[in-house]
């Protein structure tokens, strides 16, 4: 008897949690095994950042996608990067979206796109130099996640470390971003917000 309503319960939540996705605005994760990433990684190019997007509601919602540059602990006013769309022609949209690092002998480039819309990769400054570490960090997992109406999700942190060093920070936690920011010489953050039209 325990077992069965044991199971039943388990049964239960799964259905309620997929529910939950189905009736949200939106949900995002990381995409798995990307092409695209591979690609990159493959032709040793750059950098290249994907990830499943879902929106329940695409005729009525509206996508910002950008990059938060932190220099020193210090926020620039501009973002790096910065993409917007929305009000798509159907209900459902399922795509990817992704920031993208491309090394070329003069300043990178960075770019980001979504589904049908993408901005020119643009040349950024310089986040590669002798002697410091550099490393990405997704702050969400290949599980879906809801997007909440008008709340910013941050989905990544490109890092540029102060020295030959580099260590590790839960990106789930405020706290632990912030002291990212502050211990590492320059920090991009990629970030989202869905909101409804």
């Amino acid at each position: 008897m325990k077992k069965g309503f044991f199971v039943s319960c388990i049964l239960l939540l799964i259905v309620l949690s997929g529910c939950n996705h189905k009736d949200s605005l939106a949900t995002i994760s990381r995409a798995s095994d990307s092409e695209h990433a591979n690609t990159f990684k493959e032709l040793n190019i750059g950098e290249l950042f994907e990830f499943d997007l879902t929106l329940n509601h695409a005729d009525k919602t509206w996508v910002t996608i950008w990059i938060e540059k932190y220099e020193n602990g210090k926020k620039d006013t501009q973002p790096l990067l910065e993409l917007s769309y929305g009000r798509g022609p159907g209900k459902v949209q399922e795509g990817d979206i992704g920031f993208g690092i491309i090394h070329t002998d003069d300043a990178p480039l960075g770019f980001l796109y979504a589904p049908n819309v993408n901005i020119t990769p643009q040349e950024i400054e310089n986040i590669r130099s002798v002697g410091v570490f550099t490393g990405w960090d997704y702050a969400i997992e290949e599980e879906k996640i809801a997007l909440k109406e008008g709340k910013t999700q941050l989905l990544g942190a490109y890092r540029v470390s102060k020295g030959n060093s580099i260590r590790t920070y839960d990106l789930h936690e405020e706290h632990e971003v912030k002291k990212m920011i502050h211990d590492d010489k320059k920090v991009f953050l990629l970030k989202i917000k869905v909101d409804e039209l």
